[in-house]
């Protein structure tokens, strides 16, 4: 639908900007053009307002307002917009949460067993696999900036650290307990349930020593 304003002469109605109606619409610092279709904007319309430098184009098919304010979790909408079928884990989704103190430089991603690792020369990602229960066990729906996107619950998220302690480093995981237990972000309940259903040797041992 597109929406229609008296001009000031009153010479009647005309068509609003294009740049207007996506200013003014709450589409997040990233869209696609099937979400501005409902607007009335049109992909001309958009490769206009692209050549413009009114919105940029940042991937096939995904634009962003040039005038959008990034916000700490920029690198993660881009990465979740260009990699759909993905999970932010481990010290990506620790940041998230707000649990620890690590700053990833990297985006982590976990993306199913069987798929192509992604190529984003504009990011740094660290790429993990989940497959069966792990792809979708403790796994929540978010939204970064606007975009649709999974993650790791918190509980879900320090069980990782362990089983992925190779990666992550035994210090982070053990940081991540300790600080996901202090600010009441994670249970003993919570974290067993994770371990039934993707075991860790060393979580486990972990609450053994806590419960001790």
């Amino acid at each position: 639908m597109v929406d229609v304003r008296a001009d000031k002469s009153g010479h009647g109605a005309r068509a609003a900007d294009p740049a207007e109606v996506l200013r003014a619409g709450r589409l997040g610092a990233f869209f696609r053009p099937s979400q501005v279709a409902d607007a009335g904007i049109t992909r001309e319309q958009l490769r206009t307002l692209a050549r413009r430098g009114t919105v940029e184009r940042v991937g096939r098919g995904l634009y962003r307002m040039a005038v959008a304010e990034p916000t700490e979790h920029y690198s993660l909408a881009m990465a979740c917009a260009r990699v759909p079928n993905s999970v932010v884990c481990l010290l990506s989704a620790l940041r998230v949460h707000g649990i620890g103190t690590q700053a990833p430089a990297a985006v982590w991603l976990a993306i199913p067993h069987k798929a192509r690792v992604p190529r984003l020369p504009e990011l740094r990602l660290r790429i993990v696999r989940f497959s069966g229960p792990a792809w979708t066990f403790g796994v929540q729906e978010t939204t970064f900036e606007g975009v649709p996107a999974r993650i790791t619950s918190p509980a879900r998220t320090v069980a990782d650290c362990f089983r992925f302690e190779r990666l992550v480093g035994p210090e982070a995981a053990m940081e991540a307990l300790q600080d996901g237990f202090r600010q009441r972000k994670l249970t003993v309940a919570e974290l067993s349930r994770v371990a039934e259903v993707l075991p860790s040797r060393r979580l486990s041992a972990a609450l053994d020593a806590r419960l001790i």
